[in-house]
């Protein structure tokens, strides 16, 4: 008799059967895997949305949003066209729409047909998120592999304070409010 998975969570192979050998890896790519990241959800009127873990606040006047993106994306197409667009702060809640957004977990109907939205001028977020940002585009440069983006902060909400989602070797992780 033929059984898998004998217990709940069992797994087929302890480790990733298709990864890199350790020896062919990018050390830059294990070093920023090294650093946790804020998961956050950029999206755009349109709407187009994009999970992104390379985001960074810069306080001063104006207050600023930096952050790498794919510039082949329906993101980045959509915040060129619209030149604005929001960042949510994801929760431990939102797993599975992260993976959604990232291209990861399949997304019948589309991206923005599960879940509950709040619209915003500068593009939808998650109902239950803790918070939100509008961004106004400044600039955009090639940058490494990725789209260094520049905005001006111009509206915060925070409604509720919740724990963040974090991503780390791979992973997400949680982090207690």
């Amino acid at each position: 008799m033929f059984h898998v998975n004998p217990e709940p969570g069992a797994q087929i192979h302890s480790t990733d059967p298709f990864a890199a050998p350790a020896a062919q890896r990018s050390p830059v790519r294990r070093l920023r895997g090294r650093l946790a990241a804020p998961v956050t959800l950029w999206t755009a009127p349109g709407p187009a949305g994009l999970t992104v873990s390379s985001t960074l606040v810069a306080e001063g006047e104006p207050d600023r949003l930096l952050g790498l993106v794919d510039p082949e994306s329906d993101l980045w197409a959509a915040v060129e066209e619209a030149g604005r667009f929001a960042v949510a702060p994801l929760g431990p809640q939102h797993r599975q729409l992260a993976d959604r957004f990232a291209g990861l977990f399949p997304s019948p109907g589309g991206l923005f047909a599960l879940d509950a939205w709040t619209e915003t001028p500068y593009g939808p977020v998650p109902a239950d998120a803790g918070g939100w940002a509008g961004c106004r585009l400044d600039t955009a440069r090639e940058y490494g592999w990725g789209l260094l983006v520049e905005a001006t902060i111009e509206s915060v909400d925070l409604p509720r304070d919740t724990s963040p989602l974090l991503h780390y070797r791979g992973r997400y992780h949680d982090l207690p409010a």
